[in-house]
């Protein structure tokens, strides 16, 4: 697989959770609805109308190929708020990991959309969180986890308290340690395809680790972020020629 400069990392990053923006404070050439919408991606990037690995589908509610390997190894640390325009995003100190089949992807961040951009069995869930991973060859990973309405979770709550008054000003929250692990379900069971990044450039070759199980949020934990962000999941994909695990 090609390799990447850091600097080419760091962009495909941020283009991941729409962190980057065009001219001006925060002029963003690319939304989830009207002229700059997904329908229209493929104008920023090609890939997002032509490629046929992208992100993200429907999953099926049962697979008969046998699921692989998944290890979590995350870690309390500092963290850091980001509303970009597209999402809230969460920086994480260096030392948490993930090792998929025997590669080790460190965490860099996670961030949020509502409703579920994965559906399964074409029905989407109230959110999904993303946490994103790339190893030491500029390979992507993202881990999905699907989240239901239901009691008020604590780790969504310190990072809602948390989150800058400013669009793209990134808040360093003092005096929190959070650890991701707190944001996944007891059972890792779950869907592996290899597909895209799910905003534009929408680049492919990106290992989805989607799990099974859901957490919980509750109703106004998601109002509060529909009110600060709105509706942010890109329309299902085609699968295509693609095996689902």
């Amino acid at each position: 697989m090609k390799r990447f400069t850091s600097a080419a990392l760091a962009v495909v990053f941020l283009l991941c959770a729409g962190a980057l923006s065009y001219g001006g404070e925060h002029a963003a050439h690319w939304s989830y609805e009207g002229k700059e919408g997904p329908e229209h991606w493929g104008e920023f990037s090609e890939v997002c109308k032509t490629g046929k690995g992208q992100s993200p589908i429907d999953l099926p509610k049962e697979v008969k190929t046998p699921t692989k390997s998944i290890g979590f190894n995350y870690k309390p640390g500092p963290i850091k708020t980001l509303n970009n325009g597209h999402t809230i995003q969460v920086s994480v100190a260096p030392g948490s990991t993930v090792t998929i089949d025997g590669k080790r992807y460190e965490l860099l961040q996670f961030h949020f959309h509502s409703p579920s951009e994965h559906e399964v069995g074409g029905i989407p869930y109230d959110m999904e969180l993303h946490l994103v991973h790339k190893n030491d060859k500029g390979e992507l990973a993202v881990v999905g986890v699907f989240m239901k309405e239901g009691k008020e979770n604590p780790v969504v709550k310190a990072i809602w308290y948390n989150l800058s008054d400013k669009v793209g000003v990134e808040k360093p929250v003092e005096g929190l340690k959070l650890n991701p692990a707190d944001l996944l379900p007891a059972d890792y069971t779950l869907y592996r395809y290899s597909g895209s990044l799910t905003t534009p450039p929408c680049s492919e070759k990106v290992s989805w680790n989607v799990l099974k199980a859901n957490i919980e949020v509750s109703k106004e934990q998601k109002e509060k972020f529909l009110s600060v962000i709105g509706k942010n999941a890109r329309p299902i994909q085609p699968v295509n020629e693609r095996t689902i695990e």
